[in-house]
């Protein structure tokens, strides 16, 4: 409680209550008439503590965007420390003469040895604050020691500096966050209570550094697996920073975010609608079909086919309209098309293998958008997404076909209660309805694994009140599968 109130004053409002302290503690032991020994050494600890509060101070005074967490928890012991040696020296005014000043005397010579311990304490704590500002940024020194104030909680002597260290650009710093937050919870927890997003988020946001950009968002994946610490990212703008970074970001830092996109959906429903309204699919739908060629597929009603590229270049076009970051910061068209140009560039010289990896991500993410989401649904299916998935289905790896059955299976579950988007995306005699109910059939009749055959089952059965009469294929898969092994195939093919 002590703390959240703390937290309300300004870093200066904060610090000027100990600087006061300090001096009405000097001033008292400087008049002491009793124990003067160990005034003066209460003397000496104070006037060093005041110096260094007086640098913290200016410290954030001058640099208005500096990391004041952990400066604010010490300032709490510090001023109780100081609180304790002034009560101290203000009893030391007068000499102790009778018998009943002696008694009080050996109270206050043990009381001594008390306060010097707090301010020997306070002054390393202060010394460590004040190091973590003067990292080492040539070296990439940060001082991990351990301060009194760390030693019942530890971590904070990791958190605290590579935090700071993040507000400065640091991209190692960002690095040992993403390791910190790996597999443990607790420490997860830790570093979004002392305030570690918002750096991460402006990192990912404003860095133009590869490493910088990518270890930002590993570590902001790493903490997105709890719906509270998920709030607390959408809260501070998350959703904007990251659906406004992925489509110009390098393809491995796209590969970490898209993995963000998909926990934190799935962890919280206002946060999928938001990534929705931010129109996060359709980058996702490009990054997915970056490979696909759509030419043979003509809508008779288009000119030609979009594919991939074009649907970058599309997105690059809205950002120049709506002034957002990057391309869309006042560049022009032609700005737009030799970015894309470069995206594309880049592309053909990744691996294959961090394709893949992309391609697998974009697919999960698309699913977990979709799924009981009519709005996210909508904006999907209002881009090409069905073409390529249906071409994906066709001729992908395992993984990438199964996680696209997934969000074809989630798309028609939407469109099963919901009759516009039924008749929009899944017309039978538009050209996109007509490919995925080929692989779906398809898939249903070839293929003997239940995670790729059941979801495709399910989006059929979805989907029945759409097909004709005379679609006798349908109906054929599907009784074929009424004797299938796997009895979770049957009872979904008697389902259907």
């Amino acid at each position: 409680m002590v703390m959240a109130a703390e937290e309300e004053k300004s870093i200066q409002d904060v610090l000027s209550l100990p600087i006061l302290l300090a001096d009405r503690a000097l001033k008292s032991a400087q008049e002491a008439e009793s124990f003067k020994p160990e005034n003066s050494e209460l003397a000496r600890q104070v006037t060093e503590l005041s110096q260094l509060l007086r640098s913290a101070a200016r410290l954030t005074t001058t640099s208005p965007a500096v990391y004041d967490r952990p400066i604010r928890r010490v300032s709490l012991d510090v001023t109780k420390a100081l609180d304790r040696a002034l009560t101290l020296a203000r009893k030391c005014r007068h000499k102790k003469t009778n018998v009943l000043h002696h008694v009080l005397s050996i109270t206050t010579a043990a009381d001594f040895k008390k306060v010097s311990a707090l301010l020997d304490s306070s002054l390393a704590d202060t010394k460590w604050v004040l190091s973590i500002f003067n990292q080492d940024t040539d070296n990439w020194s940060i001082n991990l020691s351990l301060p009194p104030i760390a030693t019942t909680d530890p971590i904070l002597a990791w958190v605290w500096p590579y935090i700071a260290a993040v507000h400065m650009g640091r991209a190692e710093a960002a690095n040992e966050l993403a390791i910190l937050a790996q597999g443990n919870d607790r420490n997860k927890k830790i570093i979004v209570e002392e305030n570690g997003v918002p750096p991460l988020l402006k990192m990912l946001k404003e860095s133009g550094n590869l490493d910088a950009q990518n270890a930002a968002a590993s570590a902001l994946c790493n903490l997105a697996d709890d719906p509270g610490r998920v709030r607390m990212i959408m809260d501070a703008s998350g959703v904007q920073v990251v659906a406004r970074a992925l489509p110009e970001a390098p393809m491995r830092v796209q590969a970490t975010l898209v993995n963000l996109v998909a926990r934190m959906v799935e962890m919280d429903a206002d946060v999928k609608e938001e990534f929705g309204k931010e129109n996060v699919t359709r980058p996702l739908v490009a990054l997915l079909g970056m490979d696909v060629d759509l030419e043979e597929f003509k809508e008779a009603n288009s000119r030609r086919t979009v594919n991939s590229l074009h649907l970058i270049v599309q997105i690059n076009k809205e950002m120049v309209k709506k002034g957002v970051h990057g391309l869309g910061s006042g560049k022009s068209f032609e700005g737009s098309r030799h970015h894309s140009h470069r995206k594309d560039k880049e592309r053909e010289m990744e691996s294959p293998e961090v394709k893949l990896r992309l391609k697998v991500s974009c697919a999960t993410a698309l699913w977990k958008l979709a799924k009981g989401s009519l709005s996210n649904s909508r904006k999907i299916t209002e881009t090409k997404a069905l073409l390529v998935l249906a071409k994906i289905i066709e001729k992908e790896p395992v993984e990438l076909k199964m996680n696209c059955l997934m969000v074809v299976m989630e798309l028609a579950a939407v469109a099963e209660s919901n009759n516009d988007l039924k008749r929009a995306a899944f017309n039978p005699s538009s050209t996109a309805a007509k490919v995925v109910l080929d692989q779906l059939l398809r898939v249903i009749n070839e293929d003997t694994s239940p995670p790729l055959v059941t979801p495709a089952i399910k989006a059929i059965g979805c989907l029945a009140s759409m097909f004709p009469a005379k679609e006798k294929r349908v109906v054929q898969s599907l009784v074929a599968q009424l004797s299938n092994r796997n009895l979770d195939v049957a009872a979904e093919a008697a389902k259907a």
